[in-house]
């Protein structure tokens, strides 16, 4: 059964750049991202994303790889969120990951599903974790 965690983060750093030759296509842009979280996850992260799309409303999508060190559950590692998501003249579609065997020290054999979302209460990531018996390395999780 896995533990959900909560927590408000503030972006810290954001700096974007143009790639490609889009014509009169949407805009392709990459940038590092830092956050910093407070609540059940206590910590920092930084994220690389590649973006498409403008602030004009149209459609847009995103993928990120996000190294996150932090405090969760009483105790201390890294992990890293693979997330993205896709809006259309339809619903918007996220997803996010815990990179399978990406955990290192207390939070080694982590798993788990992430959600990002900015609503009444601010932005919020959401965590549904749990910790493997065992890593693809073969390394016991510790208890």
């Amino acid at each position: 059964m896995s533990t959900r965690a909560t927590a408000n983060f503030e972006i810290t750093g954001w700096e974007q750049t143009a790639y490609g030759d889009e014509g009169g296509g949407p805009k392709l842009a990459r940038a590092t991202v830092k956050k910093t979280f407070r609540g059940d996850v206590e910590g920092t992260s930084t994220a690389e994303l590649l973006m498409c799309g403008d602030a004009s409303g149209g459609g847009a999508g995103y993928i990120a790889q996000e190294v996150v060190t932090a405090t969760l559950g009483g105790r201390s590692g890294t992990f890293v969120l693979q997330h993205g998501g896709v809006r259309g003249a339809g619903e918007a579609y996220t997803f996010g990951n815990v990179v399978p065997d990406s955990a290192t020290g207390e939070l080694r054999g982590m798993t788990g599903k992430a959600e990002y979302r900015h609503d009444e209460n601010g932005a919020v990531l959401t965590l549904d974790y749990d910790f493997a018996a065992t890593t693809g390395s073969g390394a016991t999780a510790a208890s």
